[in-house]
């Protein structure tokens, strides 16, 4: 979303008309998953005659031609289709899957009232669902739910009964895919908080860790009472720089389901305050760069403070996927990994 948010608000300002893809179904290999995106739009009133402009992906690059026409088809009559295509082995393996199979797209032409209010969401790191009818009478039809279910839009062919079996459809859902409404497909679309890594500690090893993260789409804080540490010199693309002791600071940043923490001064009176502030809150991921005799000692003093075993095994460290990394930029490399595949549900997997 975030990838193609500033090119197609762009396209829209310049009164350009603009066709939406979107993935709903994907095979094994498919390198873009539910929910990835493609914007597709020709300039204004020559819909028939001008070479089509397209941001972000559907594919490895092996049905986009086949969607850009079906979309610019879309921008002519104003209908919205639900596109079904079998990919060969051969054509696979040249796009850099590994192996054939089959991929959905729905192909809509964009109602610029539900893209503000989902491009409001995703540029303020909100999170928000999109409900649409991919199949079915009422194909394109579609709710915009915030995250508590409110609805901030609603195409008007949609019963209140039909609403609310969307809601319905939305709370129980984990993650992006199709699912079957009656007689209907429909696609459940989550905008997603971008992943927050909060650094303790403007260590070495954060400067190349917090670069890396930036790159993989994550917002990144730091988190260090030293300035001198943690300075905008040192760490000029990062979204917030506190210069406080995080159990001042982790609350200010907020504590929730897309925070991510690692823990690397070395530092107990630092360290300590991160952990006994971090651990009741059940974010998905903290991580210590410490040690197996430093860590005894610090499970000590964590347990000395009031906290239990069960909190404490939260905690992963050494730090990191092991690869045997000696250099600042490979531990930042076995650290992310390690963050990227918690976030893509390899929880247990990496320990």
């Amino acid at each position: 979303m975030l990838d193609i948010l500033e090119m197609i608000n762009d396209w829209i300002a310049a009164d350009r008309r603009v066709a939406l893809a979107t993935v709903v179904k994907t095979w094994g290999s498919a390198p873009r998953r539910e929910g990835s995106k493609m914007g597709i739009t020709v300039a204004p009133g020559r819909v028939d005659s001008a070479a089509p402009a397209m941001i972000g992906s559907v594919s490895g690059g092996c049905v986009e031609g086949a969607v850009v026409e079906e979309a610019t088809a879309g921008l002519r009559d104003g209908a919205p289709r639900l596109l079904k295509f079998g990919v060969a082995d051969d054509l696979a393996w040249e796009v850099g899957l590994t192996c054939g199979g089959s991929i959905e797209v729905f192909v809509e032409p964009l109602d610029p009232i539900w893209w503000e209010a989902l491009a409001e969401l995703a540029a303020g790191d909100h999170f928000g669902v999109t409900i649409t009818v991919v199949e079915g009478e009422l194909i394109g039809e579609k709710v915009l739910l915030d995250a508590r279910g409110e609805v901030l839009f609603g195409t008007d062919n949609l019963t209140a009964a039909q609403v609310e079996t969307m809601k319905a459809l939305a709370k129980s859902s984990k993650k992006s895919g199709l699912v079957e409404m009656g007689d209907a497909r429909v696609m459940v679309d989550m905008q997603v908080e971008r992943p927050h890594l909060i650094l303790i500690g403007g260590v070495h090893v954060a400067i190349p860790l917090q670069a890396m993260a930036t790159q993989a789409g994550f917002r990144v804080s730091i988190v260090d009472p030293r300035a001198a540490f943690a300075s905008r010199e040192r760490f000029p693309n990062v979204t917030e720089i506190l210069h406080s002791y995080p159990d001042k600071a982790l609350p200010e940043l907020g504590l929730d389901r897309s925070t991510y923490l690692a823990v690397l001064t070395h530092d107990p009176k630092i360290d300590d305050k991160a952990l006994i502030t971090a651990l009741p809150a059940n974010i998905p991921y903290i991580g210590v760069l410490s040690s197996g005799r430093t860590h005894k000692q610090r499970v000590a003093r964590l347990k000395e403070a009031g906290l239990g075993d069960e909190l404490i095994a939260q905690i992963r460290t050494p730090i990191g996927i092991d690869i045997g990394a000696t250099t600042p930029e490979e531990i930042a490399v076995c650290i992310l990994a390690e963050i990227i595949a918690v976030r893509n549900g390899l929880r247990d997997e990496v320990r």
